[in-house]
């Protein structure tokens, strides 16, 4: 009996410490949410006060494209900012995802003379600083046309998400057990219907998890659009440079910009929740 109240007694102290530390991670985006729903008066009150009255106009202005300054009207491309984002981090994220599944396969199956420093290769354009390649990527770029399109970016941001997706899923690929594999080849099956309909299934979970990190990294870069691209082409991190402006920094468009930005990537977490728990709990159990 006193067992079972001590385990009660904790059990409760842990919710309340896990709910705390919830809050107090959460409360910043809670806070941005609010500012979404305010006039620079209200967010630049003293002291800052929960009541207030909501307003739409910051989403209005992002939607239309048309914000109103001090100073007068000003043109903002928020929306195709957003729709850039999506089309680079989803270009992406599908080509490394294209060469990184099979890659990341080889490099786990098979043993080969300089395997592991490619791999590592591979590794280290993720260390290495963006400001480090910028200005010879910016020349290449410009003699080649690739200056400011989609093509462009999308083949630079591989050096974000194709270094994540490689070492991500060829870690699920060891978990594998080759066994498994060598039961369906000597069924009479080939390399490459073993590969897709055995190894890739098993390792759907590390895929996804690996996926949607390497697209968040991809909607959150700054400096290789910023350099490489212009107006058409600028994803929303480029993009929120509009809402400083000569009046003033419109607080309240950056927060509702920010909400919608966080839009995709909370969805495209739902939709893959199911795929990332298995992910999170593959390995924990062996044996």
């Amino acid at each position: 009996m006193q067992h079972h109240r001590q385990s009660a007694i904790a059990r409760a102290i842990r919710g309340v410490l896990l709910t705390l530390v919830g809050l107090f991670f959460l409360f910043p985006i809670f806070w941005v949410v609010l500012m979404s729903f305010q006039t620079n008066a209200d967010i630049l009150r003293t002291p800052p006060s929960l009541f207030f009255t909501p307003t739409l106009d910051n989403y209005v202005a992002l939607i239309t494209g048309q914000l109103d300054t001090a100073v007068g009207s000003l043109k903002i491309s928020y929306m195709r900012n957003l729709w850039n984002s999506l089309v680079l981090s989803s270009a992406s994220v599908a080509l490394s995802l294209l060469l990184g599944i099979p890659a990341a396969y080889a490099f786990a199956r098979y043993r080969f003379r300089l395997g592991e420093n490619i791999a590592f290769t591979l590794l280290s354009f993720r260390f290495a600083p963006p400001l480090l390649v910028l200005l010879p990527l910016l020349l290449y770029f410009q003699d080649l046309g690739l200056y400011d399109t989609y093509i462009g970016l999308v083949w630079v941001y591989q050096l974000i998400t194709l270094p994540l997706i490689l070492w991500i899923v060829r870690g699920y690929f060891e978990d594998i057990s080759p066994d498994i594999e060598h039961a369906y080849r000597v069924d009479g099956h080939g390399w490459l219907a073993t590969f897709l309909k055995i190894a890739v299934p098993l390792a759907r979970p590390g895929i996804a998890a690996a996926a949607l990190l390497a697209f968040i990294f991809a909607w959150n870069n700054f400096v290789f659009a910023l350099i490489l691209g212009s107006s058409d082409v600028q994803p929303v991190t480029v993009g929120a440079l509009a809402f400083i402006t000569a009046s003033g920094i419109q607080y309240g468009q950056i927060a509702a910009g920010l909400v919608l930005s966080m839009l995709p990537t909370l969805v495209l977490a739902l939709l893959a929740q199911r795929y990332l728990v298995e992910g999170l709990s593959l390995g924990a159990v062996k044996g």
